[in-house]
């Protein structure tokens, strides 16, 4: 091999500390490449040492209550107005509405039966009222089979709602609604958290209504709830209200 391990280390440094690209996960992957080919090729002594990449911390877009309101209103279609009412009501991942079965659907006890959520964990949400009106109203009209939600495939008949399906339902709300803040199927999941939060529930239910594994996960959501001890104020309201 013409290049010893400083040079390479050396191409390395330059690559991520004065480019913009690559992102950091494929330059991640390209050390992973480089020690794989060290090891096929038997090169023991050649050795690549990642540093530790840093996540950078985002907290999540979260629509007001107001928002929510005016987005769920917005669809013409009973269909799509309960595609994002379930999104935001239950707090669904988008895999798992579509997923959604009309046998989930549990009317006397007022809950959805979550299957095989992320991490292949079973789960069970509330329903809400005018959730459950709705729901009743739409499985008489359109009588489903199997799926909750379906679509058309590509022969015109009757499948299961595709994730493109949902992406577009929730875009063309947006679009109409004249919401300017972005809105995808999560977004509605971080705002049902949030807004759990914000109306009271403690944080370990909220982790259980959200299928998380690990309460870390959770915890983001304390950062943007408006809720605690005191709900956050600016100075400003404090300075000209004494004015």
């Amino acid at each position: 091999m013409d290049l010893d391990e400083e040079q390479i280390l050396d191409y390395l440094h330059v690559l991520k500390s004065r480019h913009k690209t690559p992102s950091d996960s494929f330059f991640k992957h390209t050390v992973y490449g480089l020690r794989y080919a060290y090891r096929i090729f038997g090169m023991k002594e050649m050795r690549v040492v990642l540093p530790s990449i840093e996540r950078p911390k985002k907290l999540p877009v979260v629509l007001s209550c107001k928002e929510v309101k005016q987005l769920l209103r917005t669809p013409k279609l009973l269909k799509h107005r309960l595609v994002l009412a379930m999104l935001y009501g239950c707090g669904l991942r988008s895999f798992e509405l579509r997923n959604l079965q009309v046998r989930d659907l549990d009317f006397d006890r007022m809950a959805v039966h979550v299957r095989q959520g992320k991490g292949r964990k079973d789960r069970y949400v509330p329903l809400s009222k005018i959730q459950a009106r709705g729901l009743k109203k739409y499985l008489l009209a359109e009588n489903p089979v199997t799926w909750c939600f379906t679509g058309n495939d590509r022969t015109g008949s009757p499948a299961r709602l595709s994730s493109q399906g949902v992406g577009w339902i929730v875009r063309e709300a947006r679009t109409r609604s004249g919401i300017q803040k972005e809105i995808t199927a999560h977004i509605l999941r971080h705002s049902y958290a949030t807004h759990l939060l914000e109306m009271g529930l403690d944080i370990m239910s909220v982790k259980d209504l959200l299928g998380h594994a690990d309460i870390q996960t959770t915890l983001i959501y304390l950062h943007v709830a408006q809720s605690g001890r005191q709900k956050p104020f600016s100075p400003l309201d404090g300075l000209y209200e004494k004015a």
